[in-house]
């Protein structure tokens, strides 16, 4: 975790720890991928569906009432159905209803595989986002991004393969990339983007006291004095780990000041993201993608900022404004850039949230049923699966539990989620336990 290497080492240190080995023995993808990597757009906090892709016409009809069908167990107390002001219209060829909250996602309507019936265990947020992102409501299992990068390697040994944005300084949260049991070489690194000088990013990025010929040296007399100590003791994964992640740190100090710095944008794709702290990441998440980052992570910000609990409305038409023209400008320079179809970009939170109202402007968290969507990298444009109930509050077509997710994402990645496993404490464990089917349905032909 990051309190473990925190102190004097830096940024820089902890990727010298964390970034895959270049030399490592990854397992290998199962048969032929359709993606190649995948952005993770993370909405903490938990999103309404209905506000965004799956209209529910009877929540304006009976609002204010508490019909039967809502009249679910919730974390917090709520009471009648709270309205939804957003429009919904019908967009490209498939005719995938989208609100009008999101002007910009909804030219890729035909790109968007919507999934309207995604399910969890719990409604508490740190459970759930646990299970989003390790399988599991307790933080003691390898994170997705693990799982992948342990399973795929990297595609450039001068970056992390698993990288996480997120403003801020949030410790807390360090457990959702862990590795866990798996080689520590695969957790998520972690960059805060408050600040955008790429020495602020990733900090210890230059050393201000040797040059780079003089650090050239010192790693190779390291490299040297290690191998005559494994020469002489035999084979020590951990130290040729060691050994490859300090050739790794070395090389980020010239390819993460190119990565990391937006400054090399010009002006209008700046613009075209936005400024802001999520339109900032996600434009870092394409330039990291084209330079060969398996997994990038991006929350949404420190917290839980899609926490509606109070003015749900007008919090989430400031929220889905940023969010939808930073996602939008995403989807559409990686599909300028040729990189759409084999990069898989998902999208959701930990859960969503309900349909009746929690202090009478508010909603309350809803792990019953809630909306995720996934875009490029093998998964059906244009297509809305599964649904949930007149009001959309719980999944009860072709539902989607979140292992199913990750049996999906894997078998886009190119695996089969029963067989990446690792032995760990006498047992074969995977990212989806004894659970998970692949949905089908979603995989394009």
């Amino acid at each position: 975790m990051l309190q473990r290497f925190g102190g004097g080492m830096g940024t820089l240190g902890l990727a010298a720890l964390l970034a895959p080995n270049a030399t490592g023995a990854p397992t290998g993808a199962h048969f032929q991928p359709k993606a190649k990597r995948i952005i993770h757009l993370f909405m903490n906090g938990g999103a309404f569906g209905p506000d965004f892709l799956d209209p529910k016409p009877a929540i304006n009809k009976f609002a204010g009432q508490r019909p039967k069908e809502v009249d679910l167990r919730t974390e917090r107390p709520t009471s009648g159905l709270l309205n939804v002001p957003f429009k919904f219209a019908k967009h490209g060829q498939s005719g995938l209803e989208v609100s009008e909250l999101m002007p910009n996602i909804a030219r890729h309507a035909d790109d968007l595989c919507v999934l309207r019936a995604v399910h969890g265990d719990n409604p508490n947020h740190g459970p759930a986002l646990f299970m989003m992102n390790s399988g599991v409501l307790t933080p003691n299992r390898p994170s997705l991004g693990a799982w992948l990068t342990y399973g795929l390697g990297t595609e450039n040994a001068d970056l992390p393969a698993f990288v996480v944005l997120c403003p801020g300084r949030p410790v807390r949260f360090a457990e959702l990339w862990s590795a866990s049991f798996l080689p520590s070489e695969f957790q998520g690194t972690y960059i805060n983007h408050s600040n955008l000088d790429p020495r602020k990013m990733v900090p210890n990025l230059h050393n201000p006291n040797t040059t780079s010929a003089e650090q050239r040296k010192q790693l190779d007399l390291l490299g040297e004095l290690n191998r005559d100590h494994a020469s002489a003791r035999g084979s020590d994964p951990a130290l040729e780990a060691r050994i490859q992640t300090m050739e790794t740190a070395f090389r980020m100090q010239t390819e993460a000041s190119d990565a990391f710095d937006l400054n090399r944008e010009p002006v209008k794709v700046r613009e075209m993201y936005g400024r802001s702290h999520f339109g900032n990441a996600c434009l870092l998440a394409r330039r990291l993608a084209e330079r060969g980052v398996r997994v990038t992570q991006i929350y949404y910000g420190d917290g839980q900022p899609w926490d509606t609990h109070g003015n749900h409305n007008a919090a989430t038409r400031k929220l889905a404004a940023d969010m939808d023209r930073a996602a939008g400008a995403l989807l559409t320079d990686l599909k300028n850039r040729g990189l759409l179809d084999d990069t898989l970009v998902m999208w959701g939170g930990e859960f969503g949230r309900t349909p009746t109202t929690e202090g009478g402007d508010g909603r309350d968290h809803n792990h019953h049923g809630f909306t995720m969507w996934l875009a490029g990298g093998g998964a059906k444009g244009g297509t809305a699966h599964g649904a949930t109930d007149d009001f959309g509050f719980k999944a009860v077509h072709d539902k989607v539990h979140v292992h199913d997710l990750h049996a999906t994402v894997l078998h886009l990645m190119g695996f089969d989620h029963e067989k990446l496993t690792y032995r760990h404490a006498g047992r074969d464990y995977r990212l989806t336990d004894v659970y998970g089917k692949v949905v089908k349905a979603i995989v394009r032909g």
